[in-house]
């Protein structure tokens, strides 16, 4: 990697200066691009960490999620409850399989998984690292460390950038703000004209203070219905929905189904002070008429069994027990007992079964944040501002975020793809 030192802040000569700063997925995806669209042309990364690409290295478990199987534009923008509409152009330029494609050209194959998921065949998430790494340094852009930019001013012609505790000034012809959901970003981007909408986060688990809960964690279900409903003001209650695999923890619950949710339901979570009444279709395969038919003919073959210690085997034992002492039932409990009314609270419970979200999860699970810089305010053919000509923005900085799945990590490839081709052209 081409590193300048700390006391000669200088960039090299050439036609045209571009400076992008923060060194993520979208900084690095970017400048990348624009070396190879723009041999020429002089760039270098301003990176605050002596840690790049920290995000790429931790997501996924240490995998990272590249991208996600899904090809067509139309239906990828689905996936981001904030940016959908704006990024159906951005996605016809550079979407899904253009991420793979390009990897691929590099010489990283990537994966499928059965959920849609693309990782690396390798399974390592330093691949990917290694694969940026590479080219940063053949392509001869300029990585600065310990960078952490705390002004930019606008000329007629150029942009120049301060950084903490560096006396030089850094020059530039244009700028790609790709800090992710670091505060400085926002204040860059204020400085330069732009508004931005309040950042909070999205991708969180759910704190769930219920006895029902209290030995189930670990247990997982492959697909439930989740329904939230989220009072924000006193007269007005939203709902939202959300189906997939449910993971039951020690402070509540989690999984895909429930990070897809909290996404979609983020801003109106945060009003609430994430306080929800969440109900769970823990069958939706099944109807209640076809419950009551499946417990009806438990009843007759097993009476005298005991209903605690028999489950209908379409859920975890511990979680049916944990559902019928909720009821009430008792360890004598058999089947023989059970009346009609007892058949439609079981089916209910096991339909709706209601529970109520006090916070969110314990630790710090968000990797997303939504918020950002106003979408009005960017033109998304090219990324550039609208307000401030000479700068671009890609990734998180944007009031845009997607759901758990590698779609947050494809909107900084787009972004940074499409930043990149307009910043290295030479003519403005």
């Amino acid at each position: 990697m081409s590193e300048t030192p700390n006391n000669t802040i200088k960039n090299k000569p050439g036609p045209l200066s571009i400076v992008v700063i923060g060194g993520g997925a979208a900084g690095y995806f970017s400048a990348i691009n624009c070396a190879e669209n723009n041999p020429q042309a002089n760039i270098t990364i301003l990176e605050a960490t002596q840690r790049p690409l920290t995000k790429i290295k931790i997501s996924g478990g240490g995998r990272c999620n590249v991208t996600h199987h899904c090809f067509e534009a139309k239906h990828l923008v689905e996936h981001y409850p904030r940016g959908k509409k704006e990024l159906l152009g951005p996605f016809t330029q550079f979407q899904a399989s253009d991420t793979v494609a390009w990897f691929k050209d590099r010489g990283v194959e990537l994966k499928t998984e059965a959920d849609g998921r693309m990782f690396a065949t390798t399974n390592k998430s330093q691949t990917i690292i290694d694969c940026f790494q590479g080219l940063i340094e053949s392509l001869g852009v300029s990585v600065l460390k310990g960078h952490k930019v705390t002004a930019i001013k606008k000329g007629s012609k150029s942009f120049e950038i301060s950084c903490h505790k560096k006396e030089s000034l850094i020059k530039a012809d244009r700028i790609l703000i790709a800090t992710g959901s670091a505060p400085i970003g926002y204040k860059l981007a204020e400085s330069l004209g732009h508004s931005i909408i309040e950042p909070m986060p999205s991708l969180f688990t759910f704190t769930i203070k219920d006895f029902t809960l209290k030995h189930l964690a670990g247990v997982a279900l492959k697909e439930c219905r989740l329904t939230l409903k989220v009072s924000h003001t006193s007269s007005k209650t939203k709902v939202y929905k959300q189906s997939g695999p449910l993971l039951f923890t020690h402070w509540g619950l989690s999984g895909p189904a429930v990070l897809k949710l909290s996404a979609f339901a983020a801003r109106c979570l945060y009003k609430s002070g994430y306080s929800a009444t969440l109900d769970i279709d823990l069958l939706p395969g099944l109807s209640k008429n076809e419950l009551v038919e499946i417990i009806l003919k438990k009843r007759t073959l097993m009476a005298k069994k005991l209903l605690l210690k028999n489950n209908l085997n379409v859920i975890p034992k511990s979680l049916w027990e944990a559902l019928m002492k909720k009821l009430g039932y008792v360890e004598t409990t058999t089947y023989s007992q059970l009346s009609h009314e007892d058949l439609q609270r079981i089916t209910s419970q096991l339909k709706t079964f209601q529970l109520e979200v006090c916070a969110k999860g314990p630790f710090k699970e968000e990797f997303v944040t939504c918020g950002g810089v106003h979408l009005k305010e960017v033109h998304f053919k090219t990324m550039e501002s609208k307000i401030c000509p000479g700068l671009f923005f890609a990734g998180e900085i944007l009031n845009i975020d997607g759901i758990t799945g590698g779609f947050n990590f494809q909107n900084a490839w787009t972004g940074g793809y499409i930043a990149a081709k307009h910043m290295a052209l030479t003519e403005a």
